[in-house]
């Protein structure tokens, strides 16, 4: 089987799940929370397939579709097990970034185009299911805050054209890039680390609630 479709279903899944978790929190209808969840999936990879000229995946391969109701409609019914909604939402947000990065970068690599804007295109293959997600929630999008999260896709897709000069393997060389957005986002979710602000203290204390 197509190791980047794995991936590719994968992200989907994890983003998909992201999705009915946020919708859920705002007490959305099903019809919302399916809708919330099929921005968040595919809403990065239909940007990307556009900036690069590719047809929409999910137009053509309707096993996205599928694979996004069936992860709805499970997510929803089995919501109570998920106990700690916060941190399941962060988990599965993470997983997504991780493997929409190494998919969108690849899809970058496969028409030629340089190291730099590959990773432009995997970090927002990535991101921008997020960012719909949260301005249809009504919430400030995670990327345009101080939190590590495009930083971490981007150091990510770093690592990818690093370890293909070291001359490692294709599926090595994903799984490590991968592993290297998830881990950037981890550490600095728990080690509480943050983009330099460009307000001053007395600016963010004012806007304080």
């Amino acid at each position: 089987m197509d190791y980047l479709l794995i991936m590719d279903i994968l992200g989907t899944v994890a983003f998909a799940i992201s999705g009915v978790l946020t919708a859920m929190k705002k007490r959305m209808d099903a019809f919302g929370i399916l809708i919330i969840a099929f921005v968040t999936a595919v809403g990065g990879g239909t940007l990307r397939d556009i900036l690069i000229g590719f047809p929409v995946t999910w137009m053509r391969n309707l096993t996205y579709v599928h694979v996004i109701l069936i992860t709805t409609i499970v997510a929803a019914l089995f919501r109570s097990k998920l106990v700690y909604l916060r941190r399941s939402l962060f988990l599965f947000d993470t997983i997504g970034i991780g493997l929409y990065t190494v998919v969108g970068i690849q899809k970058a690599i496969s028409i030629g185009l340089p190291p730099a804007i590959c990773v432009a295109i995997g970090t927002m293959s990535a991101c921008f299911g997020g960012v719909i997600r949260d301005i249809l929630c009504n919430e400030i999008p995670v990327i345009f805050r101080k939190e590590i999260y495009a930083t971490a896709c981007i150091l990510g897709g770093v690592s990818y054209f690093v370890l293909v000069k070291l001359g490692l393997s294709q599926n090595i060389t994903f799984i490590i890039s991968g592993v290297v957005v998830i881990l950037a986002r981890l550490l600095a979710v728990i080690f509480k680390l943050q983009l330099p602000s460009v307000y001053g203290k007395e600016e963010e204390s004012n806007e304080a609630p």
